[in-house]
């Protein structure tokens, strides 16, 4: 017969883009094991609660923010992983609008902020694995669907939307080019409305019409950047 101590966990990378970079939300543990590291919000799913709704619960408790979009990444279950128990973590991953949330830390955490993507402290568990599968997840994804929809202000500056892509995939654009095919798909609207950015002549500012791009999708629309 066989016999299983297994508990099962939510984990969630959520990402948001502010200060012309990616970052990445983290929790201070009050807690042993790891206490006072840095680690991805998350926790052990109740008996009575889905995978979903335990994310979403941990989020909310941890860190106070409600999620834009969130998709499943990938379990994790080294029997290892966790000094205490077996835990199976079931990971997220998220994208949001930092300036949309007021972040407050409770529960297990004594701190939450968000840290540039490039510049992270040394993370609790295996979260640093998790994090790199999550990194290459969005990067693989930003080539086939438009997830600026979900990281950038409401409006823009297109040279915004160029430096997420490049963060994001990690080198350089063709600027021409990528404005170009952009511009081609028809989901930007370019706004009567200027900023001036740096020392140029003011630009205009772009929105995204989503409305207009889930009915090109629901037509067979391939959004495709390489």
């Amino acid at each position: 017969m066989i016999h299983q101590n297994i508990k099962v966990a939510v984990d969630a990378v959520v990402f948001g883009y502010k200060e012309k970079s990616l970052h990445i939300l983290l929790i201070k543990r009050n807690v042993e094991p790891f206490k006072n590291s840095w680690a991805l919000p998350g926790g052990l799913v109740l008996d009575t609660e889905s995978l979903e709704e335990a994310v979403i619960r941990e989020l909310k408790e941890e860190t106070n923010v409600t999620v834009d979009y969130l998709e499943q990444l990938y379990t994790f279950g080294k029997p290892t992983r966790d000094p205490r128990n077996r835990v199976v973590s079931v990971t997220y991953f998220a994208l949001v609008k930092p300036e949309h949330h007021i972040i407050i830390a409770d529960t297990d955490a004594d701190e939450v902020d968000w840290f540039d993507i490039n510049d992270l402290p040394d993370l609790a568990f295996d979260h640093s694995k998790i994090l790199d599968v999550a990194r290459t997840r969005l990067r693989n994804k930003l080539t086939y669907e438009p997830v600026g929809f979900d990281l950038l202000a409401d409006k823009f500056l297109f040279s915004d939307l160029e430096n997420l892509y490049k963060t994001i995939l990690e080198k350089d654009i063709d600027r021409r080019n990528f404005r170009k095919k952009i511009l081609s798909f028809n989901i930007l609207e370019e706004l009567d409305e200027k900023v001036s950015e740096g020392r140029g002549r003011p630009a205009n500012l772009f929105r995204f019409n989503k409305e207009q791009y889930f009915k090109h999708k629901k037509e067979g629309f391939l959004f495709d950047i390489k």
